[in-house]
């Protein structure tokens, strides 16, 4: 699988996101999305399935060296007092000494300074608790901030994107500061596996319109795509996307695809002014 290498992090660049997956689903799917191929895994604090994926990553017979594996911090964990003990909690419930990836979830929902926010994502990393660190749901001008406070090297800025979207002014932002972006909502809550564009650039490839999706996402520089299905015959079907190359012209064509209102999640109270 290619890889988006970043800061030190070799990252690969599609990955399996566990959002809004029971852990039911996650003992189900995740260990034959290893199997399958798959070798990022991405969860969060928030996501309540931190157990089942730890579970799941030893059930797969993948050696864990060969998984590259995400967790995020919620913001209600932000304060110092609480930040250590919340990933001590995350590394129990993974099974795992340290984790590749640990990001601070949304820039809004709490008062804690962003000075301090970084300077504990800092204390876990020279603890030894996660290899890299990085953001998530950053606009462009608090990405730039958050790179100058922080001591070691973030190298990712997780966000919302897919062809609806244009998120160029914020991967310009990460480009700039040396950050890969990694892109959640690629399906588009469905939308892209059954749009006409997308199927009929698929048809010239032999590929599905969700094929096509996570391709035009991988494809851009520094770039990670996440794709999550609960359907196991699914699996191999989304990491099958890296044999195959989309023109110039289709992937602007996708570019094109974008709108003013593409935007799928804007939580009140954590999202940003959005760029």
């Amino acid at each position: 699988m290619k890889t988006v290498v970043c800061n030190g992090a070799e990252i690969p660049a599609l990955g399996f996101g566990t959002f809004r997956m029971s852990e039911a689903e996650v003992h189900e799917v995740l260990p034959e999305a290893l199997r399958a191929g798959f070798r990022h895994v991405d969860t969060a604090q928030i996501y309540q399935n931190e157990d089942a994926v730890g579970a799941a990553i030893k059930a797969c017979g993948v050696p864990r060296d060969d998984i590259f594996l995400t967790t995020k911090v919620w913001v209600t964990n932000f304060a110092a007092a609480d930040f250590r003990r919340s990933v001590e909690q995350s590394l129990q419930k993974l099974r795992v000494d340290q984790v590749d990836l640990l990001l601070l979830h949304w820039p809004g929902g709490s008062d804690v300074p962003m000075a301090d926010r970084i300077g504990s994502l800092n204390a876990v990393r020279a603890a030894g608790m996660t290899r890299h660190i990085g953001i998530s749901n950053y606009n462009a001008a608090q990405t730039a901030e958050a790179v100058a406070m922080s001591e070691a090297p973030l190298v990712t800025n997780q966000v919302e994107y897919h062809p609806w979207l244009n998120q160029t002014r914020v991967i310009e932002a990460a480009r700039t500061a040396g950050l890969s972006v990694t892109a959640y909502y690629a399906m588009a809550n469905g939308a892209s596996a059954t749009d006409r564009v997308l199927a009929e650039i698929g048809s010239a490839h032999g590929r599905t319109a969700a094929q096509v999706a996570l391709r035009w996402l991988v494809q851009q520089e520094g770039v990670i795509a996440l794709s999550k299905t609960a359907r196991i015959e699914r699996l191999a079907e989304n990491v099958a996307i890296f044999d195959f190359e989309l023109s110039d012209e289709e992937m602007a064509r996708i570019f094109a695809m974008a709108r003013p209102d593409g935007r799928i999640t804007d939580p009140e109270g954590l999202a940003p002014r959005w760029d």
